[in-house]
């Protein structure tokens, strides 16, 4: 099966500053824009926001 290309798939960056990256896929139809979501830091050790990287 061929990936589609409504899926891209999408790296996540650490808005903390600590280099954190989380690696998923969104819906491009759904989310035009840039995906920001909350995860968890492991060197910040907390949740913070995660913006996608273009």
């Amino acid at each position: 099966m061929a990936r589609s290309n409504a899926r891209p798939v999408v790296r996540l960056k650490s808005t903390a500053g600590t280099g954190v990256t989380y690696v998923t896929r969104k819906n491009r139809l759904n989310d035009p824009g840039r995906l920001v979501l909350r995860k968890y830091d492991p060197v910040a050790g907390a949740h913070v926001p995660f913006r996608e990287e273009r």
